[in-house]
């Protein structure tokens, strides 16, 4: 195993550029998790990572020392307690990190189902639609160039794993795919008329997932076959575009339990 003690070693400086830069996530196709869990849900799916990163005072927590047996202690890196801490991801620092190769999905044969979003840019929210797609069993989901960064370290923990299972496409043209897609293409709209919950999600379905502010745009709300609202009976003018993705996503899983 290594340790490091010191913040000039050329392997620290590259792990909190990895941390805190798109660019270098992007360049070196690699990535950071934090967390025992999400380690092992990358474990679960993936496989062993490059590197395990603890800080001095982790070695003696027994869930991260169990996690840490199942890799060569090659792989190990031992961070003094000040230097693990400049490069956490969370306040509370976890004790564990690993680094990654950005592991790469292949497409289903099929696409039944598809999310295509639109200019997102809370990493939270990001990571929460990609965790609810992941559990409603979506095929594959589409991402525009304006979205956060998907393997940004909020994307990572607010999916919770949805990375290893489920096909994420960035830098998509969303209008060009909607106007190909093979089957009801529908996106969310204050103005609409025709409501979710009466609305059909049988066949071939891609839902539009638009801007945290701004809503879907023009050009994409245009190339949709329906337009559906979420009915509301509070008092509120609009959802959480988080909420309101698991919600239309799960409303097809509804019916499809309610046809079987």
């Amino acid at each position: 195993m290594k340790q490091i003690s010191s913040r000039d070693n050329p392997l620290f400086k590259s792990l909190k550029k990895l941390a805190v830069s798109p660019r270098e996530r992007r360049n070196t196709r690699k990535c950071i998790l934090d967390g025992v869990h999400l380690i092992a849900a990358y474990i679960g799916r993936i496989g062993l990572p490059e590197r395990l990163v603890v800080s001095a005072s982790s070695l003696d927590v027994r869930e991260i020392y169990d996690l840490l047996k199942m890799a060569p202690a090659s792989s190990w890196l031992i961070l003094a307690d000040a230097l693990f801490d400049e490069i956490a991801t969370v306040e509370t620092p976890t004790g564990i990190m690993a680094v990654i190769d950005l592991p790469t999905l292949c497409d289903p044969e099929e696409l039944s189902f598809v999310a295509l979003v639109e200019a997102v840019q809370d990493p939270g929210n990001l990571g929460s639609i990609l965790r609810s797609a992941a559990a409603a069993g979506v095929d594959l989901v589409y991402l525009s160039p304006s979205c956060a960064d998907v393997w940004s370290p909020k994307v990572l923990r607010g999916a919770m794993g949805a990375h290893f299972v489920l096909p994420v496409r960035e830098g998509c043209d969303l209008v060009s795919i909607a106007a190909n897609f093979r089957g009801d293409v529908l996106a969310t709209s204050l103005q609409a008329d025709k409501s979710l919950f009466e609305t059909s999600l049988d066949g071939p379905l891609a839902f539009v997932i638009g801007n945290e502010g701004a809503g879907v745009s023009g050009d994409l709300l245009n190339q949709a076959t329906h337009q559906i609202k979420i009915p509301m009976a509070g008092d509120m003018e609009s959802l959480n575009v988080a909420t309101a993705a698991g919600i239309c996503f799960f409303e097809r899983v509804r019916q499809q339990a309610a046809r079987h």
